[in-house]
């Protein structure tokens, strides 16, 4: 459970825990930003990974230095250029300036540690 008290309306705390060990130590101002994103985007946000322990994040090609690793990013699955469009009008609309797109999903972070006002693409 998180360290904090913490009020989501459309994501339970579990669903970010890491995809290999179940430990989760997610940022309590990212999940607050991105349970806003998903209200304003008006779709369910299905999360296929939040935190991530670093023996999961090498498993899965993550860069030593991922936003996962320290609570402050999720990757959220996209099937259409429409959910899209909703997700990233959420984040941008939640305040997000970290946003990554993939054919299959969108990756959100907040990371204190790294440059503001950023959207890339992951290549094929």
């Amino acid at each position: 459970m998180p360290h904090f008290k913490l009020e989501m309306h459309h994501f339970k705390f579990e669903e970010f825990g890491c995809n290999h060990c179940d430990e989760n130590h997610m940022e309590e101002e990212f999940l607050l930003m991105i349970d806003y994103a998903r209200n304003v985007a008006g779709i369910p946000f299905t999360i296929t990974s939040g935190y991530r322990c670093q023996e999961h994040n090498a498993n899965v090609g993550g860069v030593p230095s991922s936003s996962h690793t320290r609570g402050w990013a999720a990757d959220i699955a996209c099937d259409s250029s429409s959910k899209r469009f909703a997700i990233i009008n959420g984040l941008i609309e939640a305040g997000f300036t970290r946003i990554g797109i993939a054919d299959k999903f969108v990756h959100v972070d907040c990371d204190p540690n790294k440059p503001e006002e950023v959207i890339w693409t992951y290549g094929r």
